[in-house]
């Protein structure tokens, strides 16, 4: 298939490995931040095959992974409410709230349906006037132009029960406080070709500038990854960072203007909570003050409140690249699919359940090697 069988040839994956492992005369750490990258690079053995010398990190690109407990319970709290419908992404519903999750209150009796889309939800809203239709909105700059949208087109018909729950994020600032930490070991990024493909990279251009360090736009199929692993080790080498497009086939320096106007149009920068990141100035989307009656929480009048995270689970950690989820002591023991602590192993896209699907393996060797 053109444009996928090409980026998963092994002849040009290893060919891209040798040219890593020549052009790296030292040791660097390289973060991804994208969840979907993240399964990649274990799926295909990525991290295993690499250098040792090339160190990669998980960052917080995961959209479910990291919003914070209190919207949880706030979305726990909607559903709850009589009348009431939440609709959600699959994943939300089994990541824990301070007491219970969603999945829970659905078992309960709760009105809480999964939905692919916001417009899913907003036909919901067209054939049940009688009820309040709300959408859980989670993810990043990839999902809020069709959010935007959802708001948009239910103002156009006055769909006055429909509302969302919006716990957006946008990526740049959630990087830019990677970069500020003390702790940060960070050399290098490899940025979300999706997020990229909406908002194009200028942001990345001004945080090289800022801080020095150098970014590669990359796709999702393995030789995507190898390749932006090299363009940031080529920077790193040469001392001269910049923001490289190795996804050019999809992004542009512009992005998507369509997309950016209608998210503009709906929704402003707002601060907002990241799991594991704590607040983040301008880092969220709420809605502008014209589709206020489109914002679920004014609709119900949700009380502002912030939840410590609590508990054994790490992933706060694991977000900002401190730790890895070999270093969870509660890893694939009391901390599984099944049974998950947090939202990093419910999550399709979260770091601890890509190493559990596929480096289980490799984890038991390794903790066998260190009982012996």
């Amino acid at each position: 298939m053109k444009y996928l069988d090409e980026f998963r040839d092994p002849i040009a994956a290893r060919a891209m490995l040798e040219k890593i492992s020549v052009a790296a005369s030292r040791e660097w750490t390289i973060m991804e931040v994208c969840g979907g990258q993240t399964h990649s690079i274990l799926k295909n053995g990525l991290d295993r095959l690499l250098p040792r010398r090339i160190n990669i990190l998980h960052g917080p690109g995961c959209p479910v992974c990291v919003t914070p407990i209190e919207m949880i319970d706030r979305a726990i709290e909607i559903a709850q409410r009589p009348g009431v419908i939440l609709c959600s992404f699959g994943d939300m519903l089994r990541v824990p709230g301070s007491r219970r999750d969603l999945l829970s209150v659905k078992a309960e009796g709760g009105q809480v349906r999964t939905v692919y889309s916001p417009l899913d939800a907003l036909e919901m809203a067209r054939k049940n006037r009688d009820l309040e239709i709300v959408f859980f909105a989670i993810g990043f700059e990839t999902t809020a132009p069709v959010n935007a949208a959802a708001v948009y087109q239910a103002a156009t018909e006055h769909l006055d029960n429909f509302s969302i729950l919006s716990a957006q994020v946008l990526v740049p600032p959630a990087i830019e406080v990677i970069l500020n930490s003390e702790d940060c070991r960070v050399n290098g990024f490899l940025a979300a070709g999706h997020v990229c493909a909406i908002t194009g990279y200028s942001d990345y251009e001004e945080l090289v500038e800022n801080y020095h360090t150098p970014f590669v736009i990359t796709g999702f199929e393995p030789l995507d990854i190898l390749q932006g692993i090299y363009m940031t080790v080529v920077m790193l080498e040469e001392g001269r960072p910049a923001v490289n497009n190795q996804y050019r086939r999809v992004v542009r320096r512009d992005g998507n203007p369509e997309a950016k106007r209608l998210m503009g149009k709906v929704f402003e920068r707002v601060d907002r909570k990241w799991r594991g990141l704590g607040n983040i100035p301008g880092s969220g989307l709420g809605l502008r003050a014209e589709y206020a009656a489109f914002d679920a929480a004014r609709k119900f009048g949700l009380e502002q409140y912030e939840k410590e995270e609590a508990g054994e689970c790490i992933s706060g950690l694991i977000l900002q690249g401190l730790k890895k989820p070999f270093d969870c002591p509660a890893f694939s023991e009391r901390c599984t699919p099944e049974h998950p602590l947090g939202a990093t192993m419910v999550s399709s896209e979260g770091a601890c359940a890509a190493y559990y699907h596929y480096s289980l393996t490799e984890f038991q060797r390794i903790k066998k090697n260190r009982n012996e």
